[in-house]
């Protein structure tokens, strides 16, 4: 029985965590060992489940446990090899990574991919050799929070396309969304976070290895829901509203004014928008977003990312504060370097301003679009029944196929095939069960156009043909 404080100025959670981790490191809690039940653990110490799934959840961010889908957590068995290792003899040289098992994949169907063929290369290398030849002062220090004048195209560009009002002087641009989600857990270090289940597992620990604990909440058919997110007693949210990753759910115009509701009740509560791509919609334009919502002071941080616009190894990420934690950031942060080359953003800055960018995306849009729309076609005729979800917006959408004997065996038979793809219950960062059954995540933004047949019917043997048809 571990014995909790109410009393103690650290939280429940936190308590639990330390006591938990403390039995694993030293060896009282054998390696490859369940932990209880969450709701047993909860029933036993005397705390709500949510205390329980924080605890655990921060037992696996720091690698001591492991969350296995439908099975629970476990003492993390490569931790404890070590440790036992460790008190036997001396560490020994890192060995080089296996090689995967099974066949190399001839078809990637993950969604951190894109069509590099598709990056403007002409157009950004020549406006890059000219900025190299004609700018020198671009080699020296720049503003902390990005150049000015890359800022007041990003503003321009949000304002006109996202609905986002705010001044150039509140976007800080940083080298991807993680760096900047570490950046706000400095502004936040009191707080605690809702994070969407299903969601972006790499969100939920970046915030965690910040200090900011993260606590998971359900979504539902419009996204998620204010009244279990009052429930939570979080003070933060984190949310894809335009595009919920992964299942795609666009959340309604009500369920925003909700949570904008819930963000102003309180003092202290922020919604972390990330708009990550909603540049690529094909049947609409998205709703505006939340931050245009509330407005330039209201509880509303938006980031949003170039990754997938331009391409992922850019590392081009931006945020717009609210009035209210600018001072802030600008006080904490005032003698930080920018993250991003003064080079890269200059680049991107005559990128905009020169009309390359909304012309880029034009033509990216079209491409995926009929991509798309190939790719489901040809689903639909390889494999009968199948469903595809979230197909209108987004570089990638959900497929079930009934009776294809669960998202495991799909994901091994198509990597039989040479299909890269992931189930849908590894993007549970808790009650797996609540996944659909028989559903996969397919992103097509790095698929050629000719090999979107070859991959329908590579899936189709893979999920229809039985031993006895070879």
């Amino acid at each position: 029985m571990i014995e909790l404080d109410p009393s103690q100025k650290a939280p429940l959670y936190e308590q639990l965590y330390a006591a938990l981790a403390d039995e694993i490191r030293t060896g009282q809690r054998a390696a490859g060992t369940p932990l209880p039940g969450r709701r047993t653990m909860a029933a036993q110490q005397g705390v709500s489940v949510n205390t329980v799934d924080t605890a655990y959840q921060m037992l696996a961010a720091e690698g001591l446990a492991e969350a296995r889908p439908r099975s629970g957590f476990y003492v993390q068995s490569t931790y404890g090899m070590l440790h036992s290792r460790a008190r036997r003899t001396p560490a020994a040289p890192v060995p080089p990574p296996a090689a995967p098992a099974g066949p190399v994949p001839l078809y990637d169907l993950s969604t951190g991919s894109v069509d590099t063929a598709l990056f403007p290369a002409h157009s950004w290398g020549r406006i890059q050799k000219e900025l190299l030849y004609q700018r020198p002062e671009l080699l020296q220090r720049g503003e902390m929070q990005g150049d000015a004048p890359l800022r007041a195209q990003i503003a321009e560009y949000l304002s006109v396309y996202r609905g986002v009002d705010c001044t150039p002087e509140q976007i800080v641009v940083g080298a991807g969304i993680e760096y900047l989600l570490g950046c706000l857990a400095h502004l936040f270090h009191d707080g605690m976070a809702a994070i969407e289940n299903p969601g972006y597992s790499r969100t939920r620990t970046v915030l965690q290895n910040s200090g900011i604990p993260c606590t998971l909440v359900d979504i539902d058919r419009e996204g998620l829901p204010a009244a279990a997110l009052e429930k939570s007693g979080a003070n933060l949210c984190y949310l894809t509203p335009s595009h919920h990753f992964p299942t795609g759910v666009t959340m309604p115009a009500p369920r925003r004014a909700q949570l904008l509701a819930w963000a102003a009740a309180q003092p202290g509560r922020y919604i972390l928008e990330d708009d990550y791509d909603s540049e690529f919609r094909f049947d609409t334009r998205p709703l505006p977003s939340l931050q245009g919502m509330a407005g330039p002071d209201g509880p509303v941080v938006y980031l949003t990312t170039f990754s997938k616009s331009l391409a992922p190894g850019i590392r081009i990420a931006c945020m717009v504060l609210p009035q209210s934690l600018l001072a802030r950031y600008r006080r904490d942060f005032a003698t930080y370097a920018n993250t991003v080359s003064r080079f890269e953003q200059q680049t991107l800055c005559e990128f905009m301003a020169g009309g390359y960018f909304t012309r880029h995306l034009a033509r990216m849009r079209l491409a995926y679009k009929r991509r798309m729309e190939a790719f489901a076609a040809a689903l639909r005729a390889a494999l009968p029944g199948v469903e595809l979800d979230g197909v209108h917006s987004g570089l990638h959408f959900l497929l079930t196929l009934p009776g294809a004997g669960g998202e495991r065996a799909m994901v091994a038979a198509a990597a039989q095939q040479g299909v890269r793809l992931r189930g849908l219950s590894e993007y549970y960062l808790a009650r797996p069960e609540l996944c659909r059954e028989d559903t996969v995540v397919a992103g097509y933004s790095a698929l050629r156009e000719e090999d979107v047949e070859r991959v329908a019917q590579a899936l189709a043997r893979a999920w229809l043909c039985t031993p006895s048809d070879g």
